[in-house]
């Protein structure tokens, strides 16, 4: 089939609702992870570029200001109309996503779609947002507010674009605060486009700034800014800790994180096997396993591990690899070079250290960054591939016996992200899901069942703060408590 002509419109820093040059003048390539070859030159963002866009959101949050002095269901009635120009222009930001990141067309309009429901989400939640009055001791009259943080700073993965930019995007501007927003390098564009259709949607100018640029530059000035009030960041573990130094060394702004997984999926011998295998399939093959909450630990009860493994190498065997714009193709590339030479030293560590690989293991192809869906199984917990987060189609499937005992294995790992149970035992479901140290917990369903109501985010070194519904807002927001002396108190 032939693949669709995706012109790319935007390529330039967004700063104060215009289009800029970086001040350096310098630009870096976007790739596209299907053949390698530069799809476009981005401009580069650096320290200059932030201070410029840091300078336009605090103007446009000075006290008075359109933004500030703008009623908060206005501000609902503009991100419902952003959420209208997505819509209009779906086809588009999807075949863009699908060119700068790889992942299967069908899979990029459902991100597209995603994104929508999370701006229609917080638009209603613009007018609802308020204190309480509190009857303090004493002749007072005590009322809280809840106000927004101010400039906030938000650095955002490659492996979902546009949606994890539209998770920290949405409620900030809900609340009221303005944006300086980072993308990642490898996948700037959809940002930027979206960068324009908030300009159409009517924002006021400085509200809404992106910088494309390189982590230790562009992400590292935004961290360690000082006018930068909180900063927000999807990613690894490792930069999450970066970005928590650089908050403390320098104003102590307030950071939330979401960071990687290892994410036990565990099924008991009492669950529907063929729904079991296929949730598991997916939770860990979906977006070619480039997913933080990825199942990356299936651990199977003994009695059925055996038809487990054997279900799971013949659907992973039937799973299409190609061209992420046919729309018959389940799995497309890696992001990257580095991202593909990562998983493949992986499967070779787990074939080293005894895990058998029952399928796949190999490239597909002999450009771009393709690697065929790979299962193991006989994993054992000390392995390489069970303990590291690998980010890529590579499944491990782990023998149990007790419920005890899949727990205590389950929570053996720095990270808490998320969690799965298929069982058709409640008690023993509500045991494994109370027991698991995990900010989501999935019962015989997994990450499908994400939605902008429930909140997201992780245990331990899997970050902390939450994203989606209402507890996101406690992120950016301060609560203020105003007291009124009063003559004489009634009751």
């Amino acid at each position: 089939m032939a693949k669709p002509k995706v012109a790319v419109k935007f390529q330039k820093l967004f700063i104060n609702n215009e289009w800029h040059d970086s001040v350096s003048g310098k630009t870096f390539p976007t790739i596209n992870p299907c053949d390698g070859q530069v799809i476009c030159e981005v401009a580069e963002g650096d320290k200059a570029d932030v201070d410029k866009a840091v300078a336009a959101a605090e103007e446009a949050f000075k006290l008075g200001s359109a933004w500030r002095t703008m009623d908060a269901s206005k501000r609902g009635v503009l991100i419902n109309k952003l959420a209208d120009l997505i819509k209009r222009d779906k086809d588009y930001i999807a075949q863009l996503e699908t060119l700068d990141n790889g992942k299967p067309i069908g899979d990029a309009e459902g991100d597209v779609d995603e994104s929508i429901s999370v701006y229609r989400y917080y638009a209603g939640w613009c007018d609802k947002i308020h204190g309480k009055t509190i009857p303090i001791d004493g002749s007072y009259l005590c009322f809280t507010r809840h106000e927004p943080v101010g400039v906030v700073g938000q650095i955002v993965p490659w492996n979902y674009p546009l949606a994890m930019a539209t998770w920290k995007v949405a409620p900030a501007l809900c609340t009221g605060n303005t944006i300086v927003l980072k993308p990642a390098e490898q996948t700037p564009l959809s940002a930027l486009y979206l960068a324009s259709l908030v300009a159409e949607a009517g924002f006021p100018p400085g509200v809404f700034n992106v910088i494309p640029g390189y982590g230790p530059t562009a992400g590292a000035a935004i961290a360690s800014h000082p006018k930068v009030d909180k900063v927000a960041f999807t990613g690894s573990c490792e930069v999450g800790h970066l970005i928590q130094q650089a908050a403390g060394k320098s104003n102590l702004k307030r950071v939330t994180l979401e960071l990687g997984g290892k994410s036990p999926l565990i099924v008991f011998a009492d669950a529907n096997l063929e729904l079991a295998v296929t949730y598991a399939h997916e939770a860990l093959f979906g977006n070619m396993g480039q997913s933080c909450c990825a199942a990356s630990r299936t651990f199977v009860e003994e009695s059925i591990y055996d038809e487990f493994v054997q279900m799971s190498t013949m659907i992973a065997t039937l799973r299409t690899v190609g061209d992420p714009f046919d729309p018959m193709v389940q799995h497309g590339p890696q992001i990257d070079q580095e991202q593909f030479d990562k998983v493949m030293s992986l499967i070779e560590s787990g074939k080293k250290e005894g895990a058998k690989l029952e399928c796949g293991g190999n490239r597909v192809g002999d450009k771009g960054y393709f690697i065929e869906p790979s299962v193991f199984s006989d994993v054992k917990d000390d392995m390489k591939i069970a303990k590291e987060e690998i980010f890529g189609p590579v499944m491990q499937i782990l023998k149990f016996k007790t419920v005890e005992e899949v727990i205590e294995r389950a929570n053996d790992t720095t990270f808490g992200l998320a969690g799965g149970v298929f069982t058709s035992n409640i008690e023993k479901a509500l045991m494994v899901a109370n027991g698991l140290r995990a900010g989501s917990m999935w019962i015989n369903c997994f990450n499908d069942a994400v939605r902008p109501q429930a909140p997201f985010g992780g245990f331990k070194e899997s970050g902390f703060g939450r994203e989606l519904s209402e507890y996101c807002l406690d992120n950016y927001t301060e609560v203020k408590a105003v007291t009124i002396k009063l003559p004489q108190k009634n009751s």
